[in-house]
């Protein structure tokens, strides 16, 4: 769930300038993702705290390292030796994983979650089951005209909505999925740069070449069920960089819209006893709702409270105290 939330503000983040060769960047964000649905109520049942009030992290970059800590523990990712840190606060310990290793737990998750969206509810997984459909994606972009200040910086509020559709049909008639993002642009920040430069750095040394056929691992389950989430995200990593100034707030809604097929089934799915999660976990996390149209698939919400723009060297390392575990 933690990596599921890295990509997906990566793919929300491509709203700056280039930043200058060897910049160096330090934040304190806030970050928060909730899953609606069945998706939903599985995830944020074990997502516990983090799910329900976001988590306050201290991000570090320069060169080929980068450090994402809060109060649990957190990660050093190193681009240079290929591996990542992974730190553990409570017990003050640290694990080492290759580039290698993570590659191959996304290609499991990525299988577990084909499989499970294989025996999701009739209309859950959407457009899934026709690959060569075509679709188009419009594109819009809103200056509201509301101002305030974030981080220490004036900002401005813009909306940018994708939507994905069938190729020649409306919303309405043959489905998709609409992306809105509620997003409040700062000045250029050439250092913010910096840190979605690395992870997409990061991303593409983990996928290698095939990076659009390995696109499913890293949204794993999310993609699975909802492929046309990927079609809105890379169209906003397209022309994400057309808005003038860095995202220094970013509140994205995923929707999916059922065909009327899919609602149909999914309304006869609902009438039905059988179906959905089993055993005493779906007494506690499970619920009836009426299926609709257009339902929240999740939504992402990112912060930045700080910004600094030097790192010590201290800010990267794994600390004196920690004690590798294997």
């Amino acid at each position: 769930m933690k990596r599921l939330v890295r990509i997906v503000f990566v793919s929300l983040a491509l709203a700056s300038v280039a930043a200058p060769l060897g910049a160096e960047v330090k934040t304190r964000d806030k970050s928060q993702v909730k899953f609606e649905g069945t998706l939903g109520r599985v995830l944020n049942f074990f997502g516990g705290k983090a799910a329900k009030e976001g988590v306050e992290s201290r991000t570090a970059v320069k060169g080929t390292r980068k450090a994402t800590l809060n109060d649990n523990g957190g990660t050093i990712i190193d681009l240079a030796e290929e591996k990542v840190y992974e730190l553990d606060a409570k017990k003050k310990t640290y694990t080492v994983k290759t580039f290698d290793q993570i590659r191959k737990e996304m290609r499991e998750a990525e299988e577990k979650a084909k499989q499970d969206a294989e025996k999701s509810e009739p209309g859950e997984k959407q457009q899934a089951e026709k690959p060569n459909k075509e679709y188009e994606v419009d594109y819009d972009v809103k200056e509201t005209g509301q101002k305030k200040q974030i981080a220490g910086y004036d900002a401005r509020n813009a909306v940018v909505t994708i939507t994905v559709r069938e190729k020649g049909k409306t919303l309405e008639d043959g489905g998709g999925m609409v992306m809105t993002s509620d997003m409040w642009l700062g000045p250029q920040i050439p250092q913010m740069k910096e840190s979605t430069d690395f992870d997409l750095k990061y991303w593409k040394a983990l996928e290698g070449p095939q990076a659009a056929e390995l696109s499913a691992q890293q949204m794993a389950t999310v993609l699975a069920m909802f492929p046309l989430v990927k079609k809105g995200m890379d169209r906003m990593a397209k022309d994400g960089d057309k808005l003038a100034g860095a995202a220094l707030e970013t509140t994205t809604t995923f929707e999916a819209v059922k065909t009327k097929e899919q609602l149909a089934a999914s309304q006869q799915q609902s009438q039905s006893s059988g179906g959905g999660i089993g055993g005493l976990l779906a007494k506690k996390i499970a619920k009836k709702e009426e299926p609709k149209a257009r339902s929240t698939i999740f939504t992402t919400h990112h912060e930045v409270l700080e910004l600094a723009t030097s790192v010590a060297a201290a800010d990267l390392a794994i600390p004196a105290d920690y004690k590798e575990k294997k």
